[in-house]
């Protein structure tokens, strides 16, 4: 019986391995009992002559999501050594740990699965470790059990728990004190005791379920000191096949190591580093495993069955694996580390070494719309003697080239469909793709930096910001991207500099909304709609049940158009007073909009009906108000009531900061990962691309479905090379409309046979009659913006009516402003069985509420500062 702390005992060791060469080990042992709690004694066992480890406690208050979780607190915990027991206090939000373990541990542990598991509430952070309290002392070192309670546990030791070896059971006798050394077998040394804990707690630590006797214990020896691996490898090398003598209960002992080393995450991660791919990983370990099996010779044997299957064995076989694998696959690794290394995105910022070699300024302008960040960095742009304006949308650029030359200052204009290139200018305005990281510029103006995030095209933001030769960058966003952009800066080396700003006057929300009904709607009002259908519907109604007659924009529209529909609402001479737009109105056009009204707040996705998010929402209420302009203030509301609560909690929400930006592969490197694939097709190639290649933790692969559907459609098209189907995939075409597609194919076509390529699309004769006849202006607008993207990215003379190609342009874009103004038919959809939003009956909704004469209350009116 364990009745009191200092019991020695004798631990005689059974070795159940021939191969061992070991019959049986003595070794003395002292037993501590800490202390006992719920039927269960704490003991550590310890070499005679040593001092127990004293036992701790940790308390932490670590808020949690709901009740019923302690069972994944628990988990979350369990990789930890010397932990008996977890105790959750919902009430007072506080995880009680108790065993041999050490507290800075257990924190480190909590903190980790607290952000990667879903029950940690995300917001809050873990308290330091403290102190236990008395009451809880007292509560864990209770009184042991009555004798007759106690006998009703069955005593033995849980030790699986610990010890992943291979278990046998050994005669456990207790005796009186002895402080004499182990015995060992003859010509071997004394054996050691490896502990499974941290190397903090250097003493083995167990857990017995009463505090009775204890007739059986397992533990395991090291028998031998750990070889060294490379010797080993040599002479694995050196033996034959079936040079091995292990019996079948030894081979099934050393496959168990085995399989655990293959089924490691650690030796997985590893083999990848030493460019062994995983989808080859498991062929190699087969191999490997079949090799070992059959040359292991004595000694490592006794050292891995003394392991087990454990890490320190993963770590130990792991550089055998290493050296197995570059002796027997060395061209499979070869090719595959060309492969990653041409996949490696990692690092950007050392893909522009002039841009490096600078000492960059930058300066960040944060802050919402209406704040006159932008209008602040034009001006430094304007000051330099050179300077690069860098636009997300081609309105945009040529807004400032208007705006720049009106000035007096020459400036060229590039973007994908035009170049106007000045004589004597030194500034130029371009949109973000067409950026030169070759020439050199005083000063650069990056607009709508929160770009960087976008999906599909973040990596034109972040190629600007890596790669411009400028001394000075003017940023210009709303703060989501501050943070990543100070983490780019201290990579690059560059200064940074954020001036912050607010709006002149702070947005309005008016609680009284629309009801529904459109005689609500006033003059300098833009009802935001966030599908083609329902712009129209909108403008129908309005002008049907109304004075107001209603100016369109959305993203189909050449900018040309409108810029027209936006200078015929910003007039105050005409009967143009409203506007009816997408959200395509959140960016690129200055106006004077008294109120955004959102008639809705949700849009489709290409698969379903989804809210539209907070930023986007934020940006587009954001444009109501102008300063200078006749409506100062800036007021926004909802169409329906329905809606306003989810206004308000977007306009409540603070910029989530970003926490990666996109990246895009180069030309270059695609060429040279086709290296390896020299038999795959572009879309292929795309797509094995982005299965392997590597990105940094500030970066992600920006989506390219887009692109991989055009490079599938190209594949048609023959003698094209990979770098002209590449250039190819960025042409602006809109991939759901099949007659885009269809000219897209037929450019390429003629180019790869190397003749002229045409437009063979004739002039429209007249606007639109209809809503079918107003989309064929908009595809043919589309099909000539095209063609003129091409011919200033391939080669001049295989596209000659480029002349043609603009006077076309011009005509088709002055069509389309006749047609919006004399539309008076029900649209069509370009997307067939497109969902309608929830409770949105497109016209008939908007009629059936005019009609039904609503009253609106009384104003209410709040206050939020962007």
């Amino acid at each position: 019986m364990v009745s009191k702390p200092g019991t020695t005992f004798h631990i005689l060791f059974h070795c159940p391995y021939p191969a061992l060469g070991i019959k049986e080990v003595k070794v003395n042992l002292r037993v501590y009992i800490l202390c006992r709690h719920q039927g269960m004694a704490h003991l550590q066992i310890v070499p005679a002559g040593s001092k127990p480890v004293e036992a701790q406690f940790v308390e932490m208050k670590v808020p949690l999501y709901s009740y019923g979780c302690e069972k994944k607190v628990k988990r979350a915990l369990s990789h930890l050594r010397g932990i008996h027991s977890v105790r959750v206090d919902y009430e007072l939000q506080k995880v009680t740990v108790w065993g041999i373990c050490n507290k800075d541990d257990v924190l480190a542990t909590v903190k980790k699965k607290r952000r990667e598991a879903r029950f940690w509430d995300q917001s809050l952070e873990c308290d330091q470790a403290a102190p236990p309290s008395e009451e809880l002392k007292a509560r864990l070192r209770r009184p042991p059990l009555p004798p007759m309670a106690s006998s009703l546990f069955r005593p033995r030791l849980l030790l699986r728990r610990h010890f992943r070896l291979p278990l046998h059971l050994a005669s456990f006798s207790p005796s009186s004190a002895s402080n004499s050394p182990p015995e060992s077998p003859a010509g071997l040394p004394p054996p050691s005791y490896p502990s499974p804990f941290p190397s903090s707690l250097p003493h083995h630590h167990f857990f017995c379920s009463s505090t009775a006797s204890i007739p059986t214990v397992t533990l395991s020896t090291d028998a031998d000191p750990p070889p060294d691996a490379a010797a080993v490898y040599q002479e694995l090398r050196a033996a034959e096949d079936g040079s091995s003598d292990l019996g079948r209960r030894d081979w099934e002992a050393l496959s168990g190591v085995l399989r655990s080393f293959a089924k490691s995450p650690w030796v997985s991660d590893q083999a990848l580093a030493l460019y062994i791919p995983s989808s080859f990983f498991l062929t190699a370990v087969r191999c490997f495993r079949l090799f070992f099996l059959q040359r292991c010779p004595p000694a490592t044997f006794r050292y891995l069955i003394a392991l087990g299957p454990s890490a320190a064995a993963d770590r130990f076989l792991f550089p055998i694996f290493a050296d197995f694998c570059l002796e027997e696959f060395p061209d499979k690794l070869r090719g595959f580390r060309t492969l990653m290394e041409s996949a490696d995105l990692t690092q950007p910022h050392t893909w522009f070494p002039f841009a490096r070699a600078m000492r960059r300024r930058i300066i960040y302008h944060c802050g919402p719309t209406n704040s006159g960040k932008t209008y602040n960095a034009l001006v430094r742009f304007m000051e330099a003697r050179s300077g690069v304006y860098c636009s997300p949308l081609r309105l945009l650029a040529m807004e400032v080239f208007d705006r720049v030359n009106a000035s007096g200052i020459y400036c060229s204009l590039h973007t994908g469909q035009e170049k106007k290139t000045l004589p004597f200018s030194n500034h130029v305005a371009c949109t973000i793709e067409m950026i030169s990281t070759e020439e050199c510029y005083d000063v650069a103006v990056i607009d709508e930096v929160q770009m960087m995030a976008d999906s599909t095209r973040g990596y034109a933001w972040t190629r600007a910001l890596l790669g411009l030769k400028v001394d000075e960058i003017h940023l210009c966003g709303d703060p989501s991207v501050l943070k990543i952009v100070k983490s780019i800066c201290k990579e690059t080396g560059d200064d940074l500099q954020v001036n912050q700003y607010e709006r002149f006057k702070p947005l309005v929300v008016e609680a009284k909304t629309l009801l529904g009904n459109m005689k609500n709607v006033r003059s300098g009002d833009c009802i935001v709609a966030f599908s083609r259908r329902e712009i129209f519907e909108v403008k129908l109604a309005i002008e049907k049940f109304t004075k107001h007659k209603c100016c369109v924009i959305y993203g189909a529209l050449p900018p040309e158009t409108r810029r027209q529909q936006a200078g015929l609402f910003n007039q105050q001479d005409n009967e143009y007073d409203v506007l009816v737009a997408s959200d395509a109105v959140g960016m690129g056009l200055n106006l004077n909009i008294r109120r955004v009204v959102f008639y809705s707040l949700s849009k489709y996705n290409g698969d379903k009906m989804m809210p539209v998010p907070a930023s986007q929402v934020k940006q587009i209420a954001g444009r109501a108000g102008r300063r200078g302009s006749v409506y100062p203030d800036g007021l926004t509301t909802t169409f329906v009531k329905d809606d306003l609560d989810y206004l308000i909690e977007c306009l409540q929400q603070p910029f989530e900061q970003v926490q990666k930006v996109g990246l895009f592969p180069f030309y270059e490197q695609v060429e040279l990962f086709a290296a390896q694939y020299s038999k795959s097709t572009l879309c292929e190639l795309l797509e094995k691309f982005r299965d392997n290649c590597r990105l940094d933790g500030n970066y992600f692969l920006c989506q390219h479905d887009g692109i991989r559907k055009v490079a599938n459609m190209l594949e048609k098209v023959q003698n094209l090379s990979l770098e002209d189907r590449f250039n190819f995939c960025f042409a602006p075409v809109n991939i759901r409309d099949p007659k885009a597609m269809y000219h897209l194919l037929r450019f390429a076509s003629h180019y790869s046979e190397d003749r002229p390529v045409t437009i063979a699309m004739g002039m429209p004769k007249s606007s639109a009659q209809n809503d079918a006849e107003l989309l064929d202006l908009e595809t043919k607008h589309q099909v000539v913006s095209m063609y003129l993207w091409l011919s200033n990215h391939f080669k001049k003379d295989t596209f000659p009516y480029v002349q043609k190609a603009e006077t076309m342009a011009t005509g088709i874009a002055d069509l389309l402003s006749k047609s919006l103004a004399k539309v008076c038919w029900k649209p069509e959809s370009r997307q067939k069985g497109k969902p309608v939003a929830p409770e949105k009956d497109g016209l008939d909704k908007a009629i059936s509420c005019a009609q039904a004469g609503y009253k609106s209350p009384k104003s209410l009116v709040q206050v939020f500062t962007m």
